[in-house]
């Protein structure tokens, strides 16, 4: 499943359980290892990592993206 990010603003202190329930989003449509993420703590600014149709339902209301996550990986030679 491809997963995209999106923001969203929360009162200071949220949880992914509070991103969740405001967002409407059932567990499956969330990356939960990734979590909830502090951007922006003076604008209450969070970011959460969404499946794709998810994130398409809900960044309009959330405040922000849907957001490429793309991999990220070292550059040059290894070892």
């Amino acid at each position: 499943m491809r997963m995209l990010l999106i923001t969203v603003r929360l009162p200071p202190d949220a949880t992914l359980a509070q991103a969740m329930r405001r967002l409407e989003l059932p567990e499956e449509d969330v990356d939960t290892d990734y979590g909830l993420v502090l951007i922006d703590p003076d604008q209450g600014l969070y970011g959460l990592r969404v499946s794709e149709s998810a994130a398409h339902r809900v960044a309009p209301e959330a405040g922000g993206g849907p957001y490429s996550d793309p991999r990220i990986e070292p550059y040059g030679p290894s070892g």
